[in-house]
């Protein structure tokens, strides 16, 4: 019996860790080729390939800072030369800072910005054709809760995700005739381990107002990735899907 995205192909960024990594097992899982995206951490993406391929499933591991022009055409060109082509993009990749806005250098409001949003315009630019010419995919970005309740000391990350759930409402509409659905998923609190250069677990995070009582995982979050880019998901295009407990609603 084929599995429901036997056949598919999918590039996930910023999958050594986390939301992506559990993103691209689960879309191994049933099925696809993943094409497994890091900026640095090689061991942490080689180890998701490893994983990967011990269950039965085929990746490829491709690192490279998704913000440099250079590197989403060649994460194309791998992908082709390994699997023929992306079906499937979830742009994932993000950096998180904690400076308040009259403390934020230009420098760092654009190396925020230039990674959520200036890579999904690349990946979306060096991919998309790709997914034209094996006629129709899926573009999904991974937006968050903090742009829609407003958050202190994370205007760029906000301002960056707000970014890129406009360029998937504009894409949904322009890449329609191609078949390709586009949408954001904004996920709220999440039981992620945070990265250095986030910096310590600010205040407003404990005590959340979260309906729910709790944390989402990971696998929550991916569960929606696969609903949105499989089979099931082809009527759902130009959307932000929520998955937050009830902290945000809309």
């Amino acid at each position: 019996m084929s599995l429901p995205l036997q056949g598919k192909v999918a590039l996930v960024t910023g999958a050594g860790k986390n939301i992506g990594r559990t993103i691209a097992l689960t879309l191994a899982r049933d099925g696809a080729s993943i094409v497994v995206n890091g900026r640095s951490d090689k061991a942490a993406v080689d180890a998701v390939v490893a994983e990967i391929e011990a269950a039965g499933g085929k990746a490829m591991a491709a690192m490279g800072d998704v913000s440099d022009p250079a590197v989403p055409p060649r994460l194309a060109a791998e992908a082709a030369a390994k699997f023929g082509g992306v079906d499937i993009l979830v742009s994932n990749a993000g950096l998180r800072r904690q400076t308040s806005f009259l403390d934020m250098s230009f420098d760092e409001w654009r190396e925020i910005m230039s990674v959520a949003l200036d890579g999904a315009f690349l990946l979306g630019k060096a991919i998309v054709p790709q997914m034209v010419a094996r006629g129709g995919g899926a573009f999904v970005a991974l937006s968050g809760i903090s742009t829609h309740v407003g958050t202190p000391n994370r205007c760029h990350v906000s301002a960056s995700k707000s970014g890129l759930e406009g360029l998937m409402r504009a894409l949904a509409v322009e890449l329609a005739p191609h078949k390709i659905t586009c949408n954001a998923l904004a996920p709220g609190a999440i039981d992620t381990t945070r990265g250095a250069s986030a910096g310590a677990a600010p205040p407003y995070r404990v005590n959340r107002p979260i309906p729910l009582k709790r944390f989402g995982t990971v696998e929550e979050i991916a569960a929606m990735v696969r609903l949105l880019v499989g089979p099931e998901g082809t009527f759902i295009t130009g959307q932000t899907i929520h998955v937050n407990g009830g902290e945000f609603l809309t």
